[in-house]
């Protein structure tokens, strides 16, 4: 009988790491599986406590909400024990940075997390918001916004190089107390902070990137009123127009009357009309190419400033697909080896691939075997939906369908296009048909390796003097050939256009030493 602890659903000698985020509006756990470019979440859990709610009159944290608070860092420290944490990561915003009660909340804090809280400046907060947009997002280009309960910090960010940044009062508690809960004064409020800031209106034309709790709700809340087929926050993106009409109608009209508001906490739906007021304001004075809404933020952000650069630099999409593979697929080492031929394959038929295409390439191949234990005829739907709603980074929404799509046809055959139509929306015809085009090459593979590592280097292709296509199987691997893999190659030479045939022969040297090599 196999015991609890052989279980393989994590990936070993990890040491989960913990982040505790104190902020204005709530106080959160999220433990992590380890240190690493893209590491998945053992456990999250959020409290609404309110800390920063009354600080623009009083100056201080409400006594019942520092109590709440403390009761929830109690359990916290609890859990990160029974977690095993390795290390607990504990970061204090704006609120306990300007309470006039802020110093003697975080000395008890800190006493029941036995660590000690890192009281972030604006700047500070600033910059590991914009870590965190750095981290989620391939080559970002615009101004990292991240809304909380106490400010607002917005930073600009370009690839990998953070630039200047600002920290504003709008956060949704503090708005909503500077206001005294008029939405027309926040609007006034807004309009006359945002004015001011120049790091918005140097950046027009560039994305802004939404990071926070109240601006990911109204993003689910437009995914709910548009019908849009992928309810995954991260990564999605409206135009400002289409941004602009939603915020007006979330600040003018009837809250409970919206479609999807029932999916919102009723002190996260509270803060809705605020964040809508500022994101309104931004996209007013931005005039940004488009909203792109993102999942890590400050605590993220956090973590991937304490990884060394060339970790940092590593692809977040190719890395959290390679640990996927390696929970879940037969062979890791063989998912690697597709990744390769499959890029070899499409240059050799002159199948053209721009950056992301390739990555998204590369990923699909990682991940083409993790539903080989479900029941055959369910394969194709798990492995849509697995890859479909992943928490991967540093991928489109086109580019996830695409991922998921590839391996549903691997599974599911060419031919049958039954999968939910609305998953076709999010793709372009040229995607769906490139997905078409990977999953053939994948049918071919899989027939010749059985999944397992070693064959694939071995199949090359050359072409025919009479313009033909030939896969190139060595005569120590005649066997394989049969008459299933022809049939795969007359679906490859269907979806691809090319002639293909089939030639047991010995690949070049040159060919032959590059398998080696592999």
């Amino acid at each position: 009988m196999i015991e609890t602890e052989d279980a393989q659903g994590r990936l070993k000698n990890r040491a989960p790491v913990g982040v505790v985020d104190i902020g204005s509006n709530s106080v959160r756990i999220v433990i992590y599986e380890g240190m690493v470019r893209a590491p998945a979440v053992l456990f999250n859990e959020k409290v609404s406590c309110g800390l920063g709610r009354g600080i623009a009159q009083t100056g201080r944290m409400d006594d019942a909400a520092v109590e709440r608070a403390l009761a929830a860092l109690t359990r916290y420290r609890a859990l990160a024990d029974q977690a095993r944490v390795s290390t607990l990561y504990v970061l204090a915003t704006a609120a306990a940075r300007e309470a006039e009660n802020g110093a003697d909340f975080i000395a008890r804090a800190q006493a029941i997390l036995r660590s000690e809280i890192l009281i972030l400046t604006g700047a500070e907060e600033a910059r590991y918001s914009a870590f965190g947009v750095v981290s989620a997002f391939r080559a970002p280009d615009g101004i990292a916004g991240d809304l909380g309960g106490g400010s607002i910090e917005m930073v600009d960010v370009r690839d990998q190089t953070i630039g200047d940044g600002v920290t504003l009062p709008l956060g949704g508690l503090r708005l909503q107390d500077m206001a005294d809960s008029s939405i027309r004064e926040a609007e006034k409020i807004a309009r006359k902070l945002i004015a001011e800031t120049d790091v918005i209106s140097s950046a027009r034309g560039r994305t802004f990137y939404a990071v926070g709790g109240t601006w990911r709700a109204i993003a689910k809340l437009h995914m709910e009123e548009t019908g849009y087929p992928l309810r995954v926050t991260h990564g999605y993106e409206i135009e400002p127009d289409t941004a602009l009409k939603f915020c007006k109608k979330l600040i003018d009209g009837d809250l409970e009357k919206l479609r999807g508001i029932h999916l919102i906490s009723s002190s996260r739906s509270a803060m809705v009309p605020y964040g809508a007021v500022v994101l309104a304001e931004i996209i007013r004075q931005m005039k940004p190419r488009a909203i792109a809404f993102s999942a890590l933020g400050v605590r993220e952000g956090y973590l991937f400033a304490q990884l060394d650069e060339d970790v940092r630099r590593r692809d977040g999409l190719i890395e959290a697909a390679d640990e996927l593979a390696v929970l879940r697929s037969r062979s890791p080492r063989h998912a690697r080896e597709l990744a390769r031929w499959t890029g070899e394959s499409f240059a050799a038929f002159g199948i053209d691939e721009s950056v992301d295409e390739a990555r998204n390439r590369d990923a699909a191949c990682r991940l083409a075997d993790i539903g080989w234990r479900a029941h055959p005829d369910y394969r194709s739907a798990q492995s849509l939906a697995i890859i479909a709603y992943s928490s991967f980074i540093q991928v489109s929404h086109e580019g996830r369908a695409f991922i998921a799509l590839a391996n549903y046809f691997r599974y599911e055959g060419l031919k049958n296009d039954s999968l939910a139509p609305e998953i076709r929306k999010l793709v372009s015809q040229r995607t769906w048909e490139r997905a078409k085009c990977l999953a053939a090459f994948l049918r071919v593979a899989y027939l010749f390796s059985a999944a397992m590592p070693g064959i694939i280097p071995e199949l090359v292709w050359r072409r025919s003097d009479n313009g033909a296509m030939e896969l190139v199987v060595p005569s120590h691997l005649a066997a394989l050939v049969g008459e299933r893999p022809e049939g795969r190659l007359s679906q490859l030479s269907k979806v691809t256009g090319v002639d293909v045939t089939m030639v047991i022969a010995e690949p070049p040297s040159d060919q032959r030493s590059l398998s080696a090599a592999r």
